[in-house]
This record gives C-alpha cells, sequence and structure tokens, in this order.
C-alpha cells in the first residue's frame, strides 16, 4: 500500500505593507479583541521599520546623486583633450545624471514604503503624453539644445551669425540661446530656431581672410595701382606672410576697373587690421595719384529745332481745281 505524500511544509506569509499593516491595527482597535493593541503596535513597529529603512535609503541616493555628478563632470572634462572643458557641458551632463539617480531612488523609497510605482508610472505616462501634445514647442526646443550640447556647433563667449543677427554667445540652455549683440542688445533665440538654421561661427577658426575691393579709373595704370595695395599689405606686421597677400583685377564696372585685395590675419587682429588697411590704402592710391573714380553724368545741350511753316488756311468759298479730261492721261498710254 502506498505510503501517503508527506505534506509540503507551509511557506510563511509574506509579511503586510507598512500601510496595510496600520489600516489592519486601526480596525483591530476599531473592531474590538483581545489583542487589538498588540496588533497595533506591531503595525506601528513595522512602519517606523519602514520609515527608517526608506531614510535611509534617500539618504544614500543624495550621495550617490552627488558623487555620480562628480564622476560625470570629470569624465566629460578628461574626453575634451583637444582644448579647455566646456563648463556648459560638463554641467550639463553633470545635473542630468544626478536627476536620473534621485528619480530612481524615489521609486525605491516609494516601493520601501508600499506605494505602488506602477500605477503612478501609468498616470504620469498617460499625463505625459497630454503635457507632450500641449508643450510641442518647448519640447522641441529641449530636443534642440539637447543636440546643441552635445554636438557643440558653438561655445558661451563665441562670435556666431545666427538667423541673421550676429552676437557673442552669452548662454545657452536646454529652451533658449542668449546672445549679445555688438549695440549691447540682449537676444534670445529659441534653441529649435537655432537648430533650424544656418550656423556660422567666427571664433572657431584661428585666421581669417579678408576681402577688399577697390576702384580704379579705366585711365590709370592697373599694375601701379596693384603694386600700392600689395605694398600696404605687406607692410601691416599684422597681416601674415602665409598666405601671402593676393591683388588682381576682378571686375569691370560701368564707370570704374575693380581691383581685390586679399590678405589673412589673425582672429584677435582681424577688425583692426581690416580698417587700418582699408584707410592705408586708399591714402597710397590718392598719393599715387589714382583717385577714386565715381560716376559722373553729362548734360549734352542741343539746338532748339526750326518751326515748320504751318500751311495757310484755305478759303471758305474756294474749291479744289479737277483736271481737265483733255489733259488726263491717254488709256492707250500716249
Amino acid at each position: 500500500m502506498p505510503t501517503p505524500a508527506a505534506p509540503l511544509p507551509a511557506l510563511p506569509e509574506a509579511p503586510p505593507e507598512p500601510l496595510g499593516a496600520v489600516r489592519a491595527g486601526v480596525n483591530a482597535i476599531v473592531g474590538g479583541g483581545p489583542d487589538n493593541w498588540r496588533m497595533f503596535l506591531e503595525a506601528i513597529g513595522q512602519v517606523a521599520v519602514s520609515l527608517v529603512i526608506a531614510a535611509l535609503i534617500l539618504g544614500f541616493t543624495l550621495w550617490a546623486s552627488g558623487w555620480a555628478a562628480r564622476l560625470t563632470r570629470r569624465a566629460v572634462g578628461r574626453l575634451q583633450r583637444n582644448g579647455a572643458p566646456d563648463a556648459t557641458l560638463q554641467g550639463f551632463m553633470a545635473s542630468l545624471v544626478r536627476w536620473v539617480v534621485i528619480v530612481v531612488g524615489l521609486m525605491a523609497v516609494l516601493e520601501q514604503l508600499g506605494v505602488r510605482t506602477t500605477s503612478i508610472l501609468a498616470v504620469l505616462g498617460a499625463a505625459s503624453i497630454a503635457i507632450g501634445l500641449a508643450l510641442q514647442g518647448a519640447l522641441s526646443n529641449v530636443a534642440a539644445g539637447v543636440m546643441l550640447l552635445i554636438l557643440r556647433p558653438y561655445r558661451v563667449g563665441d562670435t556666431v551669425e545666427v538667423n541673421g543677427r550676429v552676437g557673442t554667445v552669452k548662454r545657452l540652455d536646454l529652451f533658449m540661446t542668449a546672445l549679445s549683440d555688438p549695440d549691447n542688445l540682449d537676444i534670445y533665440m529659441p534653441n529649435g530656431k537655432v537648430f533650424g538654421d544656418t550656423i556660422i561661427n567666427y571664433s572657431s577658426p584661428a585666421y581669417r581672410r579678408m576681402e577688399l575691393h577697390f576702384s580704379v579709373d579705366y585711365d590709370h595704370d592697373l599694375d601701379r595701382s596693384r603694386a600700392l595695395l600689395l605694398g600696404c599689405a605687406t607692410a601691416d606686421p599684422r597681416i601674415l606672410k602665409k598666405p601671402e597677400p593676393w591683388c588682381q583685377v576682378t571686375a569691370l564696372s560701368e564707370s570704374a576697373v575693380i581691383v581685390t585685395l586679399r590678405a589673412w590675419a589673425k582672429l584677435d587682429d582681424y577688425w583692426d587690421a581690416r580698417f587700418d588697411l582699408v584707410q592705408r590704402a586708399s591714402e597710397a592710391l590718392q598719393a599715387g595719384g589714382l583717385k577714386h573714380p565715381y560716376p559722373h553724368q553729362t548734360a549734352v545741350a542741343k539746338a532748339p529745332r526750326p518751326a515748320a511753316a504751318l500751311p495757310e488756311p484755305t478759303p471758305a468759298g474756294a474749291r479744289k481745281a479737277r483736271p481737265d479730261a483733255s489733259q488726263a492721261p491717254s488709256q492707250d498710254g500716249d
């Protein structure tokens, strides 16, 4: 006769959640019974232990978020070996990592307290769809700001041209870019428009070429004008020797010949060297007898035409004389 199988040991009951234990203790006190206070005190003890553990998790989360942010800042600084570390990118990445760690830690704290995070995530997911549809413009600026922070087409302090406006970058965040133009006006541009348009960075190259156009009269010596312009460029110590200055005739206008001068200068000396070169070149051309031509208008005076003689008026009673029939040409051609 087969022996009956031994009964399986009963599994220990899972401890109730802290909030459920408190609820059960309160119901026991209200409902009455000999063990009411004992159950209530056990529930209070479970809640106290859960609160202590949650506080420890929260403290560890805050410490870990700061440590992860510092580690991320150092890692981003080491990746940028070519130049000085970018403070904007370092701050953005460190802040992003810090908040990710904090969110994960808060979810662990809620789980320890017995709060079901799945329902909270479902509510947040449904709300995020509605918020995303309402704020899709702002969210597009955030996405563009993230791309600008990652790709780094410009940095704080660079002189750029965006949307037809030239200015120095003062601040770059997730939503907008702040510029300061030469008139000391603040310009705020949404990152969506900045990232979707052409960006010209005038501060990224170490050298920059200037191109100056001068007008020379058709009667003047073009080779002499080119020599004077090249002499002005080579005499300026701020003009680079390599690449060498270049000067040639580039166009013929209605009243002058266009001579173009191209030269290179360092970025810090570019504007001062350009303005000084324009002045010295104009003075050199005038000193060499090559005056700047300008459009002329010539007034031509014509003699008045003599008035045509008007025909005399025909009397009212006069008739036009008809030719005599005898004088008319014959049909035979005689």
